[in-house]
């Protein structure tokens, strides 16, 4: 679960955060700016045959406050696994990041609160690397709550937050240090990206980084489809609630009126493929009305709005990715169960 395709990073007003900045200007509610974004995803995805809507506007306070239970459901393996990884090698990444006691930039793409990324922070900051963080993402909250915590942490790490797109924000940090730049995309957010998604956003991470710059990149393997589908119908019905607050957030930030109890969350994962995708699903026959945009969008009995996909790949997948976007596979590092990797990609 994490931001969809190639709208990924995108904010209407690029900001560096010196310190922390006003909530207020990553709200969206009715009296105040709307992000120009969600009312162009709904325009046209509510259109649309099959209807969809981005899993970029999953991430609203409440969707964020759901998405931290769904990490802690005993079905939702990828936080663990990937924490797993992190801290079994936190050592070695260094080693691969600092080669010959050299400085790096650490800049986290999608940053949110940072929990697996504190662990590398704790570590480097303990040996005494020679780096700054700079953790980069959409959410102006998610970036004040890890801010602060950073800072409080530890206090003389040098900090270069960004609230901005993320290929933005890496021309701009290249500007202005020549350090080495190892980005952290973690999380399995590359698996939000359909394959030609996935080859333009490392095409475009090619483009604005330095040959010898390193994508350490969290990828969820393809495994027993059981353990997947599982992953994303959780007994507690989490993902059923992050699924559906997507509607809650229109009605509030768009003046819509859906009826979550006429919506059902329904997921499907493929083994031939590697795709899990989520589904909201009508339950009637209805007619939905958005006041701001001045819209109505019918809906029939058993009608879809996709909201997200999540690919698992092959290792074979993932060498093809690097060769095709102009990176080497340098490491691959896997959890005790083999469920996820996180591999270091160099550009060549």
């Amino acid at each position: 679960m994490a931001i969809y395709g190639n709208t990924i990073g995108e904010v209407a007003e690029p900001a560096v955060l010196d310190g922390l900045i006003d909530s207020q200007d990553d709200q969206s509610t009715i009296g105040q700016t709307i992000d120009p974004a969600l009312i162009e995803e709904v325009r046209t995805g509510l259109q649309q045959t099959p209807k969809r809507l981005s899993s970029r506007f999953f991430y609203d306070a409440e969707g964020s406050r759901i998405f931290q239970d769904i990490m802690h459901a005993p079905e939702y393996y990828l936080t663990r696994s990937e924490y797993e990884i992190l801290d079994s090698y936190k050592a070695d990444l260094l080693d691969l990041f600092a080669v010959g006691d050299r400085s790096f930039d650490l800049v986290e793409l999608g940053a949110g609160d940072g929990l697996k990324t504190k662990l590398l922070l704790s570590h480097f900051v303990e040996e005494q690397a020679d780096f700054a963080y700079a953790p980069v993402d959409i959410s102006v909250d998610a970036l004040n709550g890890l801010v602060a915590d950073v800072r409080r942490s530890w206090p003389s790490l040098r900090l270069n937050a960004r609230h901005d797109d993320y290929f933005n924000a890496l021309a701009q940090l290249s500007e202005e240090s020549d350090s080495r730049r190892v980005v952290l995309f973690l999380g399995s957010n590359i698996g939000n990206f359909t394959p030609d998604e996935a080859v333009d956003f490392y095409r475009q991470l090619h483009d604005r980084l330095r040959p010898g710059d390193l994508v350490l990149t969290g990828i969820d393997l393809q495994k027993h489809p059981a353990v997947i589908h599982a992953a994303y119908n959780d007994r507690q019905g989490l993902t059923r609630a992050f699924n559906l607050n997507l509607l809650r957030r229109l009605n509030r930030d768009l003046d819509a009126n859906f009826d979550l109890a006429a919506f059902d969350h329904y997921e499907t994962y493929s083994p031939e493929t590697g795709e899990a995708r989520s589904y909201l699903v009508s339950q009637k026959v209805q007619i939905v009305r958005i006041d701001t945009l001045d819209m109505t969008v019918p809906f029939a009995y058993g009608e879809i709005i996709h909201t997200e996909i999540s690919r698992k790949f092959t290792p074979a997948q993932i060498e093809q990715l690097a060769q095709q976007t102009g990176f080497r596979v340098v490491k691959s590092f896997t959890d005790c169960k083999g469920y996820f990797t996180d591999v270091v990609f160099e550009k060549v």
